[in-house]
């Protein structure tokens, strides 16, 4: 069966802990596996603009052996001239991945749903799975273990950010607390989800629209734009309505002392996060980003060997990294 991952939880607690696993050795060993030697073509679609997305997968999908082809937002005839199920049919049959950043989740779906090799969810409007493997590979580089850690998110909490801290966060077993404005909270489905998944883990969750709540002896601190793409013309009113939901120091002080920071980028100093704090002493977003490239590698290593896409040699690497 051809493994995709469209959401957080798309992994189950223990393969997202096999695929960390997976990154931190890969990192160890950059040229290790060859997972698409060949080379073999991975097709990286953007309906966004993108750098930390483009750079990380185009510079793993290469030292995995593999050739990336990118497509430019604007530049495939998917969904405008041609369906995205056959677009899938077309592609699967010419790429071993289809890794895509797009708008709407639904996309994602209905192209994992023709395809025959796996499908990456890069960013959607509700979710950025991949950026949560990085961030939960930094906090284990930090913190150690990630279960019973507790994890504040504040700003904008209806965004795809606060979904995938919240899906991903509980999966990993953490206590995520989720802050934002009324209006601009997590969606009941995204909630649910995540409580559910938090029986199994022992994480935990709590949404609240005081910061204060979440912050209280947090273990790690992140954030996000308040003006994500699209959002341009709100930023006026969305600066003011989250003004009290700012990364600055003194919500900082009500972290732990050695609490993380985390913010997927890009950043706008003086908006949801303050200079002080993104680039002091605490701040690990440029870590943050580099782990985008080691944990990508993994993810779409392991997608490969679950579909029995994989070469021998990449199988039994995998294999021997899960048993240690």
């Amino acid at each position: 069966m051809t493994r995709h991952f469209l959401t957080d939880l798309d992994l189950s607690p223990e393969e997202l802990h096999q695929v960390l696993d997976l990154a931190d050795w890969m990192r160890d060993h950059p040229y290790a596996v060859k997972a698409l030697t060949g080379p073999q073509t991975a097709a990286l679609i953007f309906d966004k603009t993108s750098t930390r997305t483009r750079v990380s997968f185009s510079a793993g999908i290469a030292a995995l052996g593999g050739h990336p082809l990118v497509f430019n937002p604007g530049e495939a005839q998917l969904g405008h001239k041609e369906s995205i199920s056959d677009t899938a049919r077309v592609l699967d049959r010419q790429v071993s991945l289809i890794i895509w950043r797009t708008y709407a989740q639904s996309g994602l779906e209905e192209m994992a749903e023709y395809s025959r090799v796996p499908v990456i969810n890069s960013l959607s409007d509700e979710y950025h799975p991949c950026q949560l493997l990085a961030d939960l590979l930094t906090v284990r580089d930090h913190l150690g273990a990630l279960q019973g850690k507790a994890l504040a998110y504040v700003g904008d909490a209806a965004n795809n950010m606060a979904n995938s801290y919240l899906l991903a966060g509980v999966n990993a077993g953490m206590d995520v607390r989720i802050a934002g404005p009324e209006g601009y909270l997590p969606a009941a489905h995204v909630i649910s989800a995540a409580k559910q998944r938090a029986r199994v883990t022992g994480g935990m969750v709590t949404v609240t629209t005081e910061a204060a709540v979440a912050l209280s002896h947090a273990d790690v601190v992140a954030t996000d734009t308040w003006v994500s793409m699209g959002q341009e013309q709100e930023e006026r009113t969305r600066r003011r309505v989250f003004s009290d939901y700012q990364l600055n120091a003194e919500a900082m002080g009500r972290a732990h002392d050695g609490a993380i920071v985390l913010h997927c980028l890009p950043a706008f100093r003086g908006a949801e996060i303050t200079a002080d704090v993104i680039d002091g002493p605490q701040s690990v977003v440029w870590e943050e980003a580099e782990n985008r490239l080691h944990a990508q590698k993994a993810l779409m290593a392991w997608l490969l060997v679950e579909s029995d896409l994989a070469d021998e040699e990449t199988a039994r690497a995998v294999s021997e990294v899960q048993r240690r």
